[in-house]
């Protein structure tokens, strides 16, 4: 496992510096330990980068961003990763940001994030995303592995609800999930379940491992061997259950609160994208969604794959509003089975313009996390994505997964 060390990552961007968000993006990789390296160009290298990706933005602060692109490329400049980062207003840095994140990643294989900012970007924003981008290239040797071996315990302490495996020898021997109230109880509670179930005490256990929002808290209390976001680790745990860790894949998890889009090479994640809009392309609106058709969410997927999604108009990026599209639908006689194929539609359509933009979408495509378990979305992601997705055995779990497998394969 890669030692703890500053590690060097170039920041490719146009527009921080008059928009007050320098010193944010200096902070939050401060506090990883990530040191941004701004790479030298020349006044030529910036008059000629039409031939670089094909296009020629009028700004002067993205030629300039993809003039130092190319100097990594070139070997100008020795980083481990990549930020791009471009105003969220911007369309010309939305292409500048597609672009550039694709001629680095297919010359260079580095990991890279993307992000739209704006001028009230805050470290806070950034820190999960930089986190993660650490932990990609810190512990890249790590996450390359391909086996699990021994009997660990993982726990994903989620926004929403906390998981919990345990995993004998490459098997998941058991598994739990409840609901995420207070993250302590919440995680004793869910390995008390675990435990009753499998009849294995935390004795007999040889490691653990947590991820997830509360994982800093669980690994104190839990004494667990190693604590990872859950970027990184969902990505893991998806590729080891979908017996894909080698070539490329799209890992999809759209959460109760937030998304993750990330893709990966050979099992290790090299980009990702995170969050959303509003909470219209979340899990959230779902059981919404379900609770005002009097149904449970796993009924609302099988509802949906009924119905006709086009007969019901809904896109609505807030939460509130896509309500209002349900309730007047449903006043206007439309069949609940309608209703539910447009809700899940309206789901998929909005991660895709939300997440998608910022990651290339390879195949396989993968499915994780609670709302995989929602046939119906995941029939409408692969209409919308034109790929067939699949939903692994053990989805809801990857990333309890994730951290079990890691967590066998650290040597100390």
């Amino acid at each position: 496992m890669t030692s703890r060390m500053t590690i060097r990552v170039a920041q490719i961007s146009c527009g921080t510096e008059y928009s007050g968000v320098q010193k944010e993006i200096e902070e939050a990789a401060r506090l990883v330990d990530m040191e941004i390296v701004v790479p030298d160009v020349s006044l030529s290298d910036i008059r000629n980068v039409e031939p670089y990706i094909g296009f020629l933005p009028a700004s002067n602060g993205l030629k300039m961003a993809i003039a130092r692109a190319k100097s990594v490329i070139d070997g100008n400049c020795i980083v481990d990763g990549a930020i791009v980062l471009t105003c969220f207003r911007c369309a010309e840095g939305s292409i500048v940001r597609h672009l550039t994140r694709r001629m680095l990643q297919q010359k260079l294989r580095i990991p890279i994030i993307t992000y739209s900012f704006t001028e009230r970007t805050s470290v806070g924003s950034l820190l999960l995303r930089f986190e993660a981008l650490s932990n990609m290239i810190r512990h890249r040797a790590l996450l390359a592995g391909t086996k699990h071996k021994g009997l660990t315990l993982g726990i994903d302490s989620g926004s929403t609800m906390s998981k919990a495996v345990l995993m004998e020898d490459g098997e998941v021997i058991g598994c739990s999930w409840l609901p995420t109230t207070d993250v302590l109880k919440a995680g004793e509670k869910v390995l008390e379940d675990l435990f009753k179930k499998t009849g294995i005490s935390r004795g007999e256990v040889d490691a653990v491992g947590t991820t997830g929002y509360g994982r800093t808290i669980l690994k104190i209390f839990f004494d667990a061997k190693i604590a990872l976001d859950e970027v990184t680790v969902c990505a893991k745990g998806a590729t080891y259950l979908a017996n894909r860790q080698e070539g490329d894949s799209l890992v999809i998890d759209i959460g109760g609160t937030d998304n993750k889009a990330t893709t990966t090479f050979n099992g290790i994640p090299d980009g990702f994208s995170l969050g959303g809009i509003c909470a219209g392309a979340s899990g959230r609106f779902l059981e919404v969604a379900a609770a005002r058709l009097g149904v449970s969410i796993e009924t609302l997927g099988q509802l949906a794959l009924k119905g006709d999604p086009h007969k019901v108009p809904m896109n609505a990026y807030c939460i509130v509003f896509g309500m209002q599209d349900i309730v007047a639908s449903l006043a206007r006689g439309s069949h609940m089975e309608d209703v539910a194929a447009a809700a899940c539609y309206s789901v998929a359509e909005q991660f895709f313009e939300q997440q998608l933009q910022e990651v290339d979408v390879r195949k396989p495509v993968i499915q994780i996390g609670g709302t995989s378990l929602v046939e119906g979305l995941t029939k409408a992601l692969g209409d919308v994505l034109k790929v067939e997705v699949t939903v692994p055995k053990y989805s809801q779990y990857a990333g309890a997964v994730g951290i079990a497998v890691l967590t066998s394969n650290i040597t100390e």
